[in-house]
Order: C-alpha cells, then sequence, then structure tokens
C-alpha cells in the first residue's frame, strides 16, 4: 500500500484520566503516527473541572460530549446526541477502525464502519461480565448484558485478546463466535540505566534503608483486590514478626480513603507507604527497581500494563491462581502464582523471599519473558491493520 492510511481509535474514556487502557491507546497512537494518519475519538473528561490540553500529543482527538456517572470514576460518552460529534467523525476518511470499547464510542466506531464499508477491529481488554455482576449484583442481568455485548463484538470484522486466557473466556464463556486474534500489550518503559541510582532516590523519597520492598501500582480501588493485599501484610507480621518490610501503594482511585482506615485499623502505619500518583514514567520506573516483589492479586484484570512494566525492570509478580492475568506466567518459572488465600499467599511471600536462588532466577526470566516493548508490538499491529484493510477490499 503506498499511501499512507488513516486509522480511527475508539474509547470511552481518556486523558486527563489516566488506566490501562488509556495508556494502550497512548502509546497505539503516538507510535502508529509513523506509519500513518491517527485519530483518536473519545468523549470530553473533567478532573477537578478541568479538561485535558490534547495539544500535548503527536497525534488528533477528536472529543464528544459526556455525562458524569455518580459512584464511578468515569464518565459516559453520549456521542448519538452530539450532532457535531457526528459531523466531525464524518470528515474524516478513516481506512480501518479500532475499538477499544464495545459501549457508545465503540458502537459509533462500528457505525462509521458499517456506512464507509471499512474494517473495524475491537480489543478485549476487560472481563466485562465481571464489572456488570458487581454493577447490578444480578447473575441473570449481568448475563443479559454479556450477551448485548457480544453481539457488539460479533460486528467487528475481528477481535483481539490481551492473552490466550482472555480469548479462551470470550469465547467459550461469553459466547463470541471464535477463537479471537491475540495481541499482546506491551509497555514504552526502559530498564533503569542506573540501578543503584535509583534504588537510592526511592530511598531517600520514602526514607527506606534495606528492608525488603513489596508494590503495588494502579488504581486504589477494591476491584483490584487490595483489602486482600492488607489482609495479607497483616497475616505477615503474625507469622513472623521478625521479618521487616514495607509495602509501597502507588497510584490513587475512589477506595483511597477507605484502605487508609484498613491500614490503621490493622496496626500497618509503619509498613505501609501510600505514594499517590506517580506521573513521571522515569521516576515509576525507578520504583519498580527498589520493589523485590510485585503483589497483585487482582481477579478483575485481564492483562495489565503494570505487570510488564514490572518485568522491565526484572521485578517478578506474586498473582492468584486462574486469574487471567497471571496466564502471561508459569509458576516459580518467570512469575509466581498463588491460592486465593491470605494464608497461603502470606507464607509464600516468605518462602519466596528465603529461596534467594529461585528468586533470582524468576527475575531475570520475568525480563527474558515478559518485557515487551510498544515498538516492536506496533509493527504487528499495523501489519495487522494492513491485511484486514486488504482483505475488506478484496471482499467488496
Amino acid at each position: 500500500m503506498d499511501k499512507k492510511i488513516t486509522i480511527g481509535l475508539f474509547i470511552d474514556t481518556f486523558y486527563p484520566m489516566i488506566d490501562g487502557v488509556i495508556t494502550v491507546v497512548d502509546n497505539y497512537a503516538k507510535r502508529l503516527s509513523k506509519y500513518a494518519n491517527v485519530y483518536v475519538f473519545a468523549p470530553t473528561v473533567k478532573i477537578k473541572g478541568k479538561k485535558f490540553d490534547d495539544k500535548k500529543l503527536n497525534y488528533q482527538v477528536i472529543r464528544c460530549k459526556s455525562l458524569k456517572v455518580p459512584f464511578i470514576d468515569y464518565s459516559l460518552p453520549i456521542p448519538k446526541v452530539d450532532p457535531s460529534f457526528i459531523k466531525e467523525i464524518n470528515k474524516y476518511h478513516l481506512d480501518i477502525v479500532h475499538i477499544h470499547s464495545p459501549f457508545t464510542m465503540g458502537e459509533a466506531g462500528i457505525k462509521y464502519a458499517k456506512n464507509h464499508h471499512i474494517p473495524v477491529v475491537a480489543t478485549m481488554h476487560s472481563q466485562f461480565k465481571q464489572d456488570f455482576k458487581r454493577a447490578v449484583k444480578n447473575d441473570v442481568l449481568a448475563r443479559t448484558l454479556t450477551k448485548k455485548l457480544i453481539r457488539t463484538f460479533n460486528k467487528c470484522d475481528e477481535c483481539w485478546a490481551v492473552n490466550n486466557e482472555v480469548g479462551r473466556i470470550f469465547h467459550e464463556d461469553y459466547g463470541y463466535k471464535k477463537v479471537p486474534y491475540t495481541m499482546n500489550n506491551a509497555t514504552e518503559m526502559l530498564p533503569v540505566n542506573d540501578q543503584k541510582k535509583a534504588i537510592a532516590k526511592i530511598n531517600e523519597i520514602h526514607n527506606l534503608k534495606d528492608e525488603i520492598v513489596f508494590i503495588f501500582v494502579g488504581r486504589i480501588n477494591n476491584l483490584k483486590n487490595i483489602f486482600f493485599i492488607v489482609d495479607v501484610l497483616e497475616k505477615l507480621k503474625e507469622i513472623d514478626s521478625k521479618f521487616k518490610f514495607k509495602m509501597l501503594f502507588v497510584g490513587t482511585g475512589q477506595d483511597e480513603e477507605e484502605l487508609k482506615k484498613r491500614i490503621k485499623k490493622q496496626h500497618l502505619e509503619d509498613e505501609v507507604i501510600m505514594c499517590g500518583k506517580v506521573v513521571d514514567r522515569n521516576l515509576l520506573a525507578s520504583y519498580y527497581a527498589r520493589a523485590n516483589l510485585f503483589l497483585f492479586p487482582s481477579k478483575y484484570d485481564s492483562s495489565s500494563i503494570v505487570q510488564i512494566e514490572a518485568a522491565s525492570q526484572h521485578l517478578p509478580v506474586l498473582f492468584l491462581k486462574g486469574t487471567a492475568t497471571s496466564a502471561t506466567v508459569t509458576d516459580n518459572v518467570n512469575g509466581f502464582i498463588e491460592e486465593d488465600d491470605v494464608n497461603k499467599y502470606a507464607r509464600r511471600i516468605l518462602e519466596i523471599m528465603k529461596n534467594k536462588k529461585l528468586y533470582q532466577e524468576v527475575c531475570d526470566n520475568a525480563y527474558k519473558d515478559l518485557y515487551k516493548n510498544w515498538d516492536d508490538t506496533i509493527k504487528d499491529v499495523y501489519e495487522r491493520y494492513l491485511k484486514l484493510i486488504n482483505d475488506k477490499r478484496v471482499d467488496k
């Protein structure tokens, strides 16, 4: 294909919000701009009344109106009742649409693709059935909503799963028409240049010494199973009172105050440090470099960017058995997996820290096996786009 293709990425939330899907779309757009014309279609989002300055980005963002949804972090895009947005979309001659959520913006992307006879691809980022169960607290209604969602995915020319287990869940459990194509996530984070300097920096910020350091990076939200971590830390102290450690929670979120209350109630103020949001990517890399083990018992995540970021700094992750996000690792090879049990998880932490030879092997293998850079992944994405565009033209 001689001319540059034009790509439309559709997402239900965007900066100034930050989450894993937003990070994925931003990295797609930044890197695809080297090969193609890229437009991101996203809702207007405000935090504390302020909008994000889209001019900071090296690609164009087209915003539509949105409504703030009570009790959750996100706003709901309303493209159907935003005629200026619909008019704006139709100015762009897209060659392919890629939706990163199957809700209102995703539906707008699919409609554009169908009207203009171009391919549409969707990435399955989340285990939506879990979201519905939490929201409606009714299994029958959750299944009904999931089926509606799958009908949306089935309208796409191709769907991508972020790992094989997520693909299996969508095909076998949710009823998607075939096994999705696997397109793994990646990170732009590079290994720190000077590990000693990075460690010293975090030690200075938080007055750390030679303690074992555990870390969690992500939204401070019960969805991430953060209170399980607090229970594990309490159990660690109970099992071995001489075992000294610090736990760093990096991030912010709606359950931050509740987490602080739990930490105080369970007498963990001396062990736990709330670090807040870390926007500086180099500083965040230093946090990973300082940590000894990433505690990630999330049952919600599909394939979180943070576990790939951790791997970039030779930092292994301890997951829960049977979770989708643990599917990319092999226990005791390039990561650790334990039962969904506070006592077993705590004891596993102690075993990991005591077996220095195995621990070092897993650290090295995490980097070797799990660290993927966006520049390499985006080349695969672009080639896949070209194939879908050519296939669609042949089918006409």
